[in-house]
């Protein structure tokens, strides 16, 4: 069945591991409408995350009050500050219970690059408005607000088909920027995208990602 373009994609489409859903996203356009402006992106690079056996993820040594949505249902936005600074949005991801997670690391926008620019005036060039997951987060408007929010059902998220690309399109390789189990490799990316942040190795005042 072909997908309707139009059409969010469904909750079943984030029931599965982080691993295998985060290619999948990759292509998918993002909706994010909030009162300040809408902005769309199309993903283009990407980043998962599991659980209790991934040092490098934010649910390795349990629940808390910062990760709480990582351990509920799939299809949720998980938004964490970092560095003092900075805002990520991950995509959960896994049964209810068994936190994972997907790091939305670069996109291109696709719509409401007017409000992005607005957001980003720094930005000298469109293909930087949203890459890398910090700059992203700023495109789209998101902050720790956004926490916990649905993205299959809610108002201010929506996932939709997109297109994604070609399978020899899709690249993988190390995380980038964390110590912990560095080397898995599930950092997804587009080949050739202007949009793909560059690849940096572990920052040592990282100490865990999603």
């Amino acid at each position: 069945m072909t997908e309707d373009p139009a059409a969010a994609l469904d909750r079943a489409f984030f029931d599965r591991p982080s691993p295998e859903v985060a290619p999948d996203l990759l292509g998918r356009l993002l909706r994010c409408t909030l009162p300040t402006g809408t902005v769309e992106l199309r993903l283009t690079e990407v980043e998962a995350y599991t659980g209790p056996d991934d040092p490098a993820s934010h649910a390795y040594r349990g629940r808390t009050a910062r990760n709480a949505v990582m351990f509920g249902p799939p299809g949720h936005a998980y938004v964490y500050f970092t560095y003092g600074m900075h805002f990520c949005l991950n995509l959960v991801c896994g049964p209810a219970l068994h936190p994972g997670g997907v790091l939305l690391r670069a996109g291109r926008v696709t719509e409401g690059i007017d409000s992005a620019r607005r957001r980003r005036p720094g930005s000298r060039r469109d293909h930087d408005l949203a890459q890398g997951p910090a700059r992203l987060t700023v495109a789209l408007g998101v902050d720790r607000t956004q926490d916990g929010e649905d993205v299959v059902a809610g108002p201010v998220f929506r996932l939709l088909p997109g297109t994604p690309p070609a399978p020899g399109q899709i690249r993988t390789g190390p995380r980038t920027g964390v110590a912990a189990a560095a080397d898995t490799p599930w950092r997804f990316w587009i080949e050739g995208d202007p949009t793909v942040s560059p690849y940096r190795a572990h920052a040592p005042r990282r100490r865990a990602a999603k």
